[in-house]
């Protein structure tokens, strides 16, 4: 581990593992070459979030790309996440351009030129699949919180990962029905994925507390930007838990309580009921 501008980089136990394999195998200068394509690619997300004003905490860095642990207590819009994920892929576009360029001048062993545009390319397109913590994960998730309520959006979108995670397992197995070689590479990041995505669905209601707890950005956006306050409209018997996981990501919310009459009676501000959730 070592740590750049305070920010700790690490290398993933499975990114070891697969540099290891490829010493045995002869191929550490493939392997180099595939470490500093994911350190540029990851780079790139770090140089987005801290523009965007996030703290990164840590990047621990996997055969495919990487992990960061930013720290935004609520300040990261959807839009603001999107751009920090497309970020990484993008670095890869400007990589390839770079090497075809080189190609093109006669500049660089063109066998290696290749092998460099390649691998860029997998990487680039693996980290759009719309899988957690993927890059095209986290911007399905971030588009997908400005139509539907957090809680909802973090359920669904655990779910497809976990769907996916699963199918990329079976099909890296897939060879061993019809007597071919296992695709060990795409195993072990299929397996990493469904561990992930299964660990984050099990801790999907610290997640949602949170997201509560991280409420008041959202109220000073509100404020600051005199847009309209979004109603949610709940019965007064309705449970607080139901309420609070009607709340969106980006949007500050009014409650209208009615009775069995279908009477309003009470217009209740959503710090209010955060503060009785919590016991305040």
């Amino acid at each position: 581990m070592i740590r750049i501008r305070g920010i700790e980089l690490s290398l993933h136990p499975l990114f070891v593992l697969i540099m290891l394999l490829s010493v045995v195998t002869g191929q550490f200068l493939e392997l180099l070459t595939l470490f500093t394509i994911v350190f540029i690619h990851e780079m790139g997300h770090v140089c987005a979030a801290l523009l965007c004003g996030v703290h990164v905490k840590s990047v621990q860095l996997l055969p495919f790309g990487g992990v960061a642990v930013m720290e935004d207590h609520g300040r990261l819009t959807a839009v603001r996440e999107i751009g920090i994920a497309i970020a990484g892929p993008l670095q890869n576009v400007l990589l390839i351009v770079m090497a075809y360029g080189l190609q093109q001048t006669g500049y660089g062993a063109s066998r290696f030129l290749d092998y460099f545009i390649q691998a860029n390319a997998i990487i680039a397109l693996f980290n759009l699949l719309p899988v957690l913590p993927l890059d095209g994960g986290k911007i399905f998730q971030a588009m997908l919180s400005l139509l539907l309520p957090y809680y909802a959006t973090l359920l669904w979108c655990g779910r497809v990962s976990i769907a996916a995670s699963v199918l990329m397992v079976g099909y890296a197995m897939l060879p061993l029905g019809t007597g071919g070689g296992l695709r060990l590479n795409l195993l072990m990041i299929g397996a990493f994925l469904l561990y992930s995505n299964l660990t984050d669905q099990r801790n999907l209601p610290y997640r949602f507390v949170s997201f509560l707890m991280n409420r008041e950005a959202v109220y000073e956006r509100y404020q600051q930007s005199g847009s309209a306050a979004r109603p949610i409209v709940a019965f007064s018997a309705k449970p607080l838990d139901d309420i609070l996981r009607l709340f969106k990501r980006n949007q500050y919310h009014f409650i209208y309580v009615m009775n069995e009459d279908k009477s309003i009676v009470a217009v209740v501000p959503e710090q209010k009921l955060i503060s009785s959730y919590f016991g305040m």
